[in-house]
Order: C-alpha cells, then sequence, then structure tokens
C-alpha cells in the first residue's frame, strides 16, 4: 500500500488559516517528523484552534484522547473524558452553542451512541467536528480495520432530516490536513463534519509535514449566533424544538440550502492512472491505499487500470464517477464492507457502465492481489 505525504488544500481557504498562536503545541513544523494517525489528527485540531475536547474511551482511537489530555492544557484548552458517549456528545453540543471550536472523536459502536446528540447539533445549526476511527462490526466487533459505518455516515445516522459532512483520508498527512479543514467547513456550514478513519490510519505511523501556521482562537470571527452573553445585545437562542411545522420545515429547508452550497463547493477526489484507463478501481480511504498498489500491479501485468479516490463522501463526488464511467468499459469498487459504498457508485453511473463489487467485512483488508485478481476476473467477462 502505498503512503501519502500531500496536504489536501481546501477549495476555499479558512479566514485564519495564517494566523499565529503563541500557545501552540511545541511540535517540529516544516519538516517530516514520524506520527501515528490518532495523534496527527489530535494536533490538527489544536491547531485548527480547537480548544474543547470531550471524549470516552473506546479502541482504536483511544490515543486521541490521550494527546489531548497531555497536550490542550499547554494551550489553555479544556479536555474532559465523559462519563459516556452519550454525555461527551451532548457536551459538544453545549461547547458549540458557546461558540467555541470543539470536537469528539469515537469509534463505531462509540459513534452509534452518538447518533442523538449529532442529529441535535445538526438540527440547531452548531458546527464541530467528529472523528470516528472505525473498527469491525456489527455489534461490538473487533478492533480491526474496516469501513462498514459508511451508511451512518453519509446518510445522516441518526433521526431526521439532516445530514453531516464526510471527509475520508487515505494518509496520516491527510489525517491532519483535512481534520484541520473540517472545522474551516464546520464554521462554514454551521453543521458538524465526519472525518471518517478506521483502525489501520489511525494506529499506523508515517511521516508527515506539521506546518508553521496555527489558528489562534482569538482571531476568529465571532459567531453572533452564538450563546456566548446577551449583555448589549437582543438574546439568541440555540435550539432544535419547533411546535410549529412550518417553522420547523423553514429551518430544515435553509439547512438543506446549506448543504445545495457544500455540494458544489466541497466536492473533493483524487485520480490515479485514468488518463488511458480503459477499467477503473473506485475506492476510498485503507481500501484506496490496497486499490492503488493494485492499479500499479495490474499495470505490470498489461492491464490499462486507473483509480479514482473519492475525498468528500458527503457531498459525494457523483459527477467525477458519472463522467469517468462515460470513459471506461466497467467499474470495481473495493471496499472494507459487504457493499455500502457501492450503492453510491451505481447511483452515480446510473447504468453507463457495469459496476462490480470486491468487498470484505469484518475486519478483514483486501489485498492488493484480490483486487488484481479481480480486475482480470472483470477484463475477461467484457472481453467475453
Amino acid at each position: 500500500m502505498r503512503p501519502s505525504t500531500e496536504t489536501i488544500s481546501s477549495s476555499s481557504e479558512g479566514a485564519n488559516a495564517g494566523a499565529e498562536s503563541d500557545t501552540a503545541v511545541a511540535v517540529p513544523r516544516g519538516t517530516r517528523i514520524l506520527m501515528r494517525g490518532n495523534e496527527a489528527l489530535a494536533q490538527a485540531a489544536i491547531d485548527a484552534g480547537c480548544r474543547a475536547f470531550f471524549g470516552y474511551p473506546i479502541t482504536p482511537q483511544n490515543q486521541v484522547p490521550d494527546y489531548f489530555a497531555r497536550h490542550m492544557p499547554k494551550v489553555g484548552g479544556v479536555f474532559l473524558q465523559a462519563e459516556s458517549e452519550v454525555a461527551a456528545i451532548n457536551m459538544v453540543y453545549g461547547a458549540a452553542a458557546a461558540g467555541a471550536r470543539v470536537m469528539t472523536a469515537s469509534s463505531s459502536p462509540g459513534i452509534s451512541l452518538k447518533q442523538e446528540g449529532i442529529s441535535y447539533l445538526a438540527q440547531s445549526e452548531l458546527p464541530c467536528v467528529i472523528v470516528n476511527i472505525m473498527r469491525g462490526g456489527s455489534g461490538l466487533g473487533n478492533i480491526a480495520p474496516a469501513q462498514a459505518d459508511y451508511f451512518q455516515s453519509v446518510k445522516g445516522g441518526g433521526h431526521g432530516d439532516y445530514r453531516t459532512l464526510v471527509l475520508a483520508p487515505w494518509s496520516v498527512q491527510e489525517l491532519y490536513g483535512l481534520t484541520r479543514e473540517a472545522f474551516e467547513m464546520a464554521d462554514r456550514y454551521r453543521n458538524p463534519v465526519l472525518v471518517v478513519g478506521d483502525a489501520l490510519l489511525g494506529q499506523m505511523m508515517e511521516p508527515i509535514v506539521v506546518p508553521e501556521e496555527v489558528v489562534d482562537p482569538a482571531s476568529l470571527p465571532r459567531k453572533r449566533w452564538a450563546t456566548d452573553g446577551a449583555k448589549g445585545r437582543h438574546r439568541n437562542i440555540v435550539n432544535s424544538l419547533y411546535i410549529k411545522a412550518s417553522d420547523l420545515e423553514e429551518v430544515n429547508l435553509r439547512i438543506n440550502a446549506r448543504y445545495e452550497e457544500a455540494a458544489k463547493r466541497e466536492v473533493r477526489v483524487a485520480e490515479e492512472r485514468l488518463e488511458d484507463a480503459e477499467f477503473a478501481l473506485v475506492a476510498y480511504g485503507t481500501a484506496a491505499r490496497v486499490a492503488v498498489t493494485a492499479t500499479e500491479e495490474a499495470r505490470e501485468e498489461g492491464l490499462r487500470v486507473g483509480l479514482l479516490r473519492p475525498i468528500s463522501l458527503y457531498p459525494f463526488p457523483a459527477g467525477e464517477i458519472a463522467s469517468l464511467a462515460d470513459r471506461v468499459k466497467a467499474i470495481l469498487v473495493a471496499e472494507l464492507s459487504l457493499g455500502q459504498f457501492v450503492e453510491d457508485v451505481r447511483l452515480a453511473v446510473a447504468g453507463r457502465c457495469p459496476v462490480h463489487l470486491l468487498g470484505r467485512s469484518g475486519g478483514v483488508v483486501i489485498t492488493p492481489r484480490e483486487v488484481v485478481e479481480a480486475l482480470r476476473r472483470l477484463v475477461d467477462e467484457t472481453r467475453g
């Protein structure tokens, strides 16, 4: 699996991306350092101006709260290990309502426990960042890498008409970069942003570059809707309860308009070897790391294969996948679940070409050789 060390840039830069902070955590900056994925995303949050983290331990993301416990006091922030995942997400609600940049992290069953609170956050138009380092499921499952929380992530997960914006890194560098960007997106759309990784990405160590620039929370624009004290102004109310149906629909439509705006501005993909490809792989996260190695091996065997990697899972890159389907003979979707991500790919393709699935479940990771063999069968079927 070929690691990636590029930094993903924002489609619209945050206003405070270059702000300096005299309270930044003292990590080597501007040079390559070795970091674990879970620690890199926690450092990214601190560098993005996050000064409140509420969480509860669960493997394989335990290094996230551990890192915050050690480093958040150094920047004058708040770390609190809540009594449960339910308590943690409601603490996030309170901090977000007060205007703070706030984050929580968990793993699959823990994220399930947070779903009611996430629905409240979205309906109350509160920005926050939530990290899911996915593990094998269903149920308690195991602590191995999986992508079976895809439906939960991109379809809302809780009750109501809301969505979370979802970013899917494939390397430790992207865990850092996309977590920083998630805070900008959360504020931009006043909505929870979910960063999804898995046990492999969270636990692995890779060289990354931590940039010099950090966000000083004091330099961030004031959130005029926040409940941060009403002296000298009309009071603000943060709420998700609307008795009149017409009032609730009005709020839902306002929130949905932001999702439509995000679909125009925030779609992100990466491509590998697609210029002359006859067949395409589509995969994200850890599965894409396997797929890019398989792409090179397939090329060595004479198969003209390329890879399209969605980085934003919501908004979904439907247009980019539809365009790809017009150029190739068939698509193979590789995912670490039994067929969730592939449904959105098939909807985007809309019959333009065949779409096949190679999925593993329960924490079993696909190998590059499995992908190449599946591609070979696909090629033979198409030509036969």
